[in-house]
């Protein structure tokens, strides 16, 4: 992208109005510089009252919220959404998260955030997680989509288990993680990088889940995953 394009891209991105609520003051101010040269930050809190009257104050479009914020009955980020969606219902919600736990997730989702990332996610990544949340579309790091699927279908959140379903239950927890990946189309390589393993312990697990699932190649296995909603 050349100079002009990426100062270009940044005017439009500097029209997103982005509030960021995160309990820790060195990250919380790393991530505003990190976005300051693409969205408006128009406020920040470190705790749940003032992330709830930041919110209602600023009515920003895009909330950026860690999940564990102090204060309030306990519900950090998931008490923070349902108390703040009335006051500023056209306000998105992005949980960032060092958590990547089952039960987070799930608590987040169903009180309605729109996505979830860790943060271990890249500046350009968050750039444009923000991006397609304020666009309207659900963006989740790859390794929570299990427990985002079982969330939005109101199922027990996991154990990496899908019950019922002798050939997805045949296979190990990383090689799920694996499947899921290769369904939604990542190549081996962003698998490797996602999962931090090598190219060829991806093979590896690719050619086992193929062989357990009795599966020819990668088309079917979207369309097996696509049958039992897994993607």
């Amino acid at each position: 992208m050349s100079d002009i394009e990426s100062r270009s891209g940044s005017a439009d991105e500097a029209r997103i109005r982005v509030a960021v609520i995160d309990d820790h003051e060195m990250f919380r101010t790393g991530v505003i510089s990190t976005l300051q040269p693409y969205f408006d930050i128009v406020a920040q809190a470190a705790d749940v009252e003032g992330a709830e009257a930041m919110i209602a104050e600023s009515r920003p479009d895009v909330v950026l919220l860690d999940v564990h914020v102090p204060g309030g009955s306990g519900g950090g980020g998931s008490e923070i959404l349902l108390n703040a969606q009335p006051l500023s219902p056209d306000s998105v919600f992005l949980a960032l998260s060092v958590s990547d736990s089952p039960q987070d997730v799930g608590s987040v989702i169903r009180a309605g955030a729109r996505g979830y990332v860790t943060k271990t996610i890249s500046g350009d990544d968050l750039v444009s997680s923000i991006r397609q949340v304020h666009e309207g579309y659900a963006v989740f790091s790859p390794k929570l989509a299990g427990f985002v699927l079982s969330a939005f279908q109101g199922a027990p959140l996991p154990s990496g288990r899908h019950g019922g379903d002798d050939e997805l239950d045949s296979l190990s927890a990383r090689e799920q993680e694996v499947m899921r990946l290769i369904a939604r189309g990542y190549t081996y390589k962003e698998i490797a990088a996602e999962l931090f393993i090598s190219v060829k312990t991806v093979e590896t697990h690719v050619s086992k889940v193929l062989r357990k699932l009795q599966l020819s190649n990668r088309n079917e296995l979207t369309r097996w995953a696509a049958d039992r909603r897994l993607i």
